[in-house]
């Protein structure tokens, strides 16, 4: 049972990432920004009390709804924000012989949409554009409100913290995707180490049985061919399953199944309690330990009986072979991995004589 150092199993698990969490400004932005063009009540304001004709100002109302299409539009296709923007920027500009110093009005659309919807680093460098406007004040202009950084730093601090906690997010989860995917491939090897380990070891001892019986006893030695075949095809359906994520322990089949491998290898079984005696929770759990240890039983310990002993808390399984020696391999460090992941414990000790593992669950 571990004695001796196991091969690993390396397997590369090709695990699609998930797709990543869409920032709700890059899916819901546009609506926002709907909601937001309330304001420009302002500028249509400003047109609307200028001196300019008739004319002039419904090219001026013509450029304030085009600037609140452009702004929405920027929120709803990413690909063409930095269009969209510079289509703001010129349309204000355009109002500014109508409406003049309230054109700094737009300063806020253009602000927020540069900080939730530029490429890295871009949106840092035109945040801190528009932040500088407010610096206009020291020159003076007629008109400019000279506590205009009041509204607009608000605002732009409001964009930077929502682009940043989104990055945060993202990075977070593409943090939570590598995780997981190593954790998948660690499954996968566990499970595949436990599929093979335990179906060589069972074809390797019916082979030998075979080969002692071919003269012997034809009739016995081609049924112990055939349950290698039938052996073999388990294993590959059970490999093809555990890749997929679809293969779960069955305790009921195990104890089933594991007696005959060890009487096939000329190990006696005996079973204290039923799977009626263990929690429902953690049969699947069991039914991996009951597997690899069995496995390790014929392949290391040379023992002439084990006892397989099922609880409510948990199984343990004792033989009376050559005892613990040498590194813990793949499958021992793979149980207590699972064992582990289950809150239980896993205990392996020298039995008189022999090797005991004792799992104890919750």
């Amino acid at each position: 049972m571990g004695r001796t150092t196991e091969p690993g199993a390396h397997v590369s698990a090709a695990v699609a990432p998930a797709g990543l969490p869409t920032n709700p400004w890059e899916k819901w932005g546009w609506v926002f920004a709907s909601i937001w063009l309330v304001f420009l009540v302002y500028p249509v304001i400003a047109v609307v009390e200028s001196d300019a004709s008739t004319g002039v100002k419904v090219l001026a109302f013509a450029c304030i709804v085009a600037f609140a299409v452009a702004n929405v539009m920027g929120y709803a296709s990413h690909r063409r924000v930095w269009l969209h923007l510079a289509a703001m920027v010129v349309l204000a500009v355009a109002t500014i012989p109508v409406i003049g110093i309230s054109a700094i009005s737009y300063t806020p659309y253009l602000a927020m949409l540069s900080a939730l919807a530029l490429p890295a680093p871009a949106w840092k460098w035109a945040v801190g554009f528009w932040a500088a406007t407010p610096l206009l004040s020291l020159l003076g202009i007629d008109g400019f409100p000279p506590y205009f950084f009041l509204t607009i730093w608000p605002v732009m601090l409001g964009g930077v913290m929502l682009r940043i906690f989104g990055e945060r997010e993202r990075v977070a989860h593409e943090a939570q995707q590598q995780l997981a995917m190593v954790a998948e491939r660690e499954r996968v090897a566990r499970d595949v180490h436990d599929v093979i380990g335990h179906s060589l070891t069972a074809m390797s001892v019916k082979a030998e049985l075979a080969a002692r019986l071919v003269d012997a006893d034809p009739a016995r030695a081609k049924a112990e061919l055939e349950s290698i075949q039938a052996t073999a095809r388990q294993a590959l359906a059970e490999v093809r399953a555990t890749v997929g994520g679809l293969r779960a322990g069955n305790l009921e089949a195990e104890l089933a199944t594991l007696p005959r491998v060890l009487d096939d290898a000329g190990i006696e079984t005996t079973v204290a309690g039923t799977v009626a005696d263990t929690d429902p929770r953690h049969r699947a759990l069991l039914a991996w330990v009951l597997r690899e240890s069995v496995t390790n039983v014929v392949r290391h310990a040379r023992a002439q009986s084990v006892v397989i002993e099922l609880g409510p808390h948990g199984i343990a399984v004792t033989d009376d072979g050559a005892g613990c020696a040498g590194v813990e391999g793949n499958g021992l460090r793979g149980m207590r991995e699972r064992v582990a992941g289950a809150g239980g414990t896993l205990e392996i000790s020298a039995a008189t004589p022999g090797t005991r593992i004792q799992v104890a669950l919750p």
